[in-house]
């Protein structure tokens, strides 16, 4: 069964989101604070987690932060309309999405399988094991691995999925709505920036911008010579 873990100090948002996942056949884990979150985590080894970054104990950004030194696992975190800087931050220590309050349970339900489904379609046994070779960059799909001149990169999985897309695209333009829907699916109805923050990552963990290069007004190319 698909394990979930819902971190919130709010009682009502807890029992809200876990009716609606419930029915859906997960098996749905709870915390109240930061500490118990990050316990729970580490016990439960949920395949996803949503995560309010208004925590007691340990914040939301904190916890994240913490969590990624040991683990990918899928994060939607909650944030509060007006809080734009702490979507950025949060996308930035390692949120994969995020959801604003107040928010419809159908929607963070919807973003939940579109999610699992991106996850359960990259972890198959069925993945290819391809390798996409350039001058400087190797992507192993199968072994999930990026080297840049011999020296392994790590990206979480967001971060190589994005860099694969691009990559098998080399040359190519690719808007952030062509993106989002590779990576998030054609449900996603979030917003686009959540393409530039972890491409951002992308290119810092390369060590070279000039691999994935912006085109102001269209989107993302990837640019590296074909091995």
């Amino acid at each position: 069964m698909t394990k979930i873990l819902v971190i919130d100090d709010e009682p009502s948002i807890i029992n809200l989101v876990s009716a609606y996942l419930k029915p859906e056949g997960y098996e749905v884990y709870t915390a109240a604070d930061g500490n118990a979150g990050l316990k729970a985590a580490r016990a439960f080894k949920p395949d996803l987690i949503i995560l309010d970054l208004m925590l007691p104990g340990i914040d939301g950004i904190e916890l994240l932060t913490r969590l990624r030194r040991e683990s990918d696992v899928y994060v939607i975190m909650l944030t509060a309309r007006t809080d734009e800087t702490d979507k950025i931050v949060g996308l930035s220590v390692g949120a994969d999405d995020y959801v604003t309050k107040p928010f419809s349970p159908r929607e963070l339900v919807a973003r939940v399988k579109a999610a699992l489904r991106r996850i359960k379609a990259g972890t198959g046994a069925d993945v290819e094991r391809s390798v996409l070779s350039f001058k400087h960059v190797r992507i192993d799909v199968g072994a999930h691995t990026v080297t840049v001149d011999d020296v392994p990169v790590e990206l979480t999985s967001i971060e190589f999925d994005l860099l694969r897309a691009l990559a098998e695209n080399r040359g190519r333009v690719l808007s952030r709505e062509q993106l989002l829907e590779k990576i998030w699916g054609a449900e996603y109805f979030g917003e686009m920036r959540v393409v530039d923050v972890h491409l951002g990552h992308v290119r810092q963990k390369l060590g070279n911008e000039a691999f994935i290069v912006t085109v102001r007004g269209v989107g993302y190319r990837f640019e590296d010579e074909p091995f």
